[in-house]
């Protein structure tokens, strides 16, 4: 009797882990194209030695905080971008402007998203509407932004930490910035 207990247990964790994963991957074909370049990409990223080493820069708000979160919408946690690819104008899933990372209670950071920024200044000469990644057009966030930043159109992939909210909203309930 255990033993049809414990089998009962374990289709039930398989099930609920490929209804998870189905429900985190994106529709398309390239969206999912999109995805398995990103992951092949920034998976050298995890290690935040290697992140430096190709030129991502650790990124605050205009307040200097460095851990972004919204209260009673989650995190998303601690930036870091690579100037150059955002004055570049391009978008490309494989070389995302932004690497998200969640502080860990051990004081060590998780690579849990990547974040592609481009300015609109950039990108509206040249094209006649947002850009897209992921199958997926990227949010316009105007002036006056928490960043101090002018417009820029950006979209989230939270490729290594499933978010409850979906794959490519902002906020991750499930990353906790620690109080200052």
């Amino acid at each position: 009797m255990q033993l049809f207990v414990n089998r009962l247990r374990v289709r039930h964790l398989v099930m609920t882990a490929a209804l998870l994963l189905a429900a985190a991957a994106p529709a398309s074909a390239a969206g999912r194209a999109d995805a398995t370049a990103a992951r092949i990409a920034t998976g050298p990223f995890h290690d935040i030695a290697t992140a430096t080493d190709a030129g991502y820069r650790l990124f605050t708000d205009a307040a200097g905080i460095a851990c972004i979160d919204q209260p009673g919408e989650g995190g998303m946690g601690i930036h870091y971008v690579n100037g150059p690819l955002v004055g570049d104008g391009k978008v490309d899933a494989a070389t995302p402007e932004l690497l998200v990372y969640a502080p860990q209670l051990n004081g060590r950071l998780k690579l849990v998203a990547l974040e592609y920024v481009v300015p609109q200044a950039l990108w509206d000469p040249a094209h006649d509407g947002p850009p897209r990644l992921y199958g997926r057009n990227f949010e316009l966030v105007g002036a006056g932004n928490r960043y101090g930043l002018d417009p820029f159109y950006e979209l989230h992939a939270w490729l290594w930490k499933p978010n409850p909210n979906g794959m490519f909203d902002d906020w991750n309930p499930r990353v906790i910035c620690p109080a200052a």
